[in-house]
């Protein structure tokens, strides 16, 4: 068996998570070929939980916004040389970013630079694809001049890549949502008494911080015409903190904070109310009518209106190419809005259904069961050049 090391560099919780479902998958693979993994890893619970020797744990720096990029701009710069440095001594087979591209296409075209025209040539991977076709499609180059291999998990990246930028070497590999639910769409649950609500703020603090007391005022909107049960759930004990003390900061009466248990709540969700990131499509796995809000800064917001070409920033409306959840974003984002979109879904049991129709074909888009498999298997398959 030959060695093969990997270094990955996931900066995002649910980059963590699904580094560490691809670590298992190299492992089941490699041996066919072979070869004998091992994994270091800027990461954080998940990588190291999946036995990755975790060198820095970047998901502690999560960031959203630009003003909060700056602010943090220090702590940043020494991360990524200091992951730097360690790739130049300990020479990675692979060096495989996940997600996370403001950052792993930075380092990617840095250690491009470092290591052309040595005896050093690891072979450099981005799984998940930046969305530069949402904006700053010139980021494409850096992954034409940079990259071996670009594994997509969203099913129109492939046609806008051979349209646009040809020569990155790009193969779509599906969703991995779909890998974690086993393949199979759980059967509508019809749960008695009131409807049920779950509230998802978000994953970062700065999105909790800005989300959360809209969210609070528009539950309190919907309870005086609609009786309903409230969840709230976050993904960190941090986070449900945070919330109890801006509840509190603010005076606004909020469900009890549940860590975890996403799967639970929405199985038996009537409707959820949710950012606009990619748990939007768990709503949609889970067939959960859904209204999505997005709020951040005033120097992100305006600058990404700019430089932004999509027409929605919900997943689900994105692949659907139309809006299957009323999405708020914004100024437009208020208690009142998202109340009275919740409202007229609430009320009408047709427009519940429809929804739920929709969503399910939103999910048939996502691909087969296996993603990290075969995002194992393209990676593994360019070892055979080293």
């Amino acid at each position: 068996m030959r060695a093969c090391r990997f270094m990955l560099i996931a900066g995002e919780p649910s980059g963590d998570q699904l580094a560490s479902e691809l670590v298992g998958a190299i492992r089941r693979a490699a041996p066919a070929l072979g070869l004998e993994p091992s994994f270091v890893a800027a990461g954080g619970e998940h990588l190291a939980g999946a036995g990755a020797e975790l060198l820095v744990d970047l998901t502690r720096h999560s960031v959203i916004g630009l003003w909060e990029a700056i602010r943090k701009y220090a702590a940043f710069r020494r991360i990524f040389d200091d992951l730097m440095r360690r790739a130049l001594e300990l020479r990675p087979d692979f060096v495989v970013g996940i997600d996370y591209g403001g950052f792993n296409l930075r380092f990617a075209k840095a250690l491009r630079r470092r290591t052309r025209g040595t005896d050093w040539q690891p072979r450099i991977v981005q799984f998940v694809s930046p969305q530069v076709w949402a904006s700053r499609p010139g980021r494409a180059r850096v992954l034409e001049e940079n990259h071996d291999l670009l594994l997509g998990i969203l099913p129109f990246e492939k046609a806008w890549y051979a349209r646009h930028a040809p020569g990155v070497p790009f193969e779509f590999v599906g969703h991995p949502l779909v890998d974690r639910h086993g393949g199979r769409r759980p059967e509508p649950r019809s749960v008695p008494g009131p409807a049920r609500i779950v509230l998802l703020p978000g994953s970062r603090p700065g999105e909790l911080e800005r989300h959360l007391p809209v969210l609070l005022r528009a539950l309190e909107r919907i309870r005086q015409g609609f009786a309903v049960e409230a969840r709230l759930v976050l993904p960190n004990a941090s986070l449900a903190d945070q919330a109890r003390a801006i509840a509190g900061r603010e005076g606004l009466a909020m469900p009890a904070a549940e860590v975890g248990g996403l799967s639970d709540a929405l199985s038996a969700a009537t409707l959820a109310l949710a950012s606009t990131g990619t748990v939007t499509l768990e709503c949609a796995w889970y067939g959960v009518p859904t209204v999505a809000l997005y709020r951040t800064s005033w120097s992100t917001y305006e600058i990404g209106r700019r430089l932004i070409r999509v027409k929605y920033l919900a997943m689900p409306n994105l692949l659907a190419d139309g809006v299957v959840m009323p999405e708020f974003i914004q100024d437009a984002a208020t208690p009142g809005a998202i109340a009275e979109a919740a409202l007229a879904l609430l009320r009408d049991p047709g427009a519940l259904a429809e929804s739920r129709a929709a969503l399910g074909r939103v999910v048939d888009s996502l691909g087969l069961p296996g993603a990290c498999d075969r995002a194992a298997a393209a990676i593994l398959a360019t070892a055979r050049s080293l």
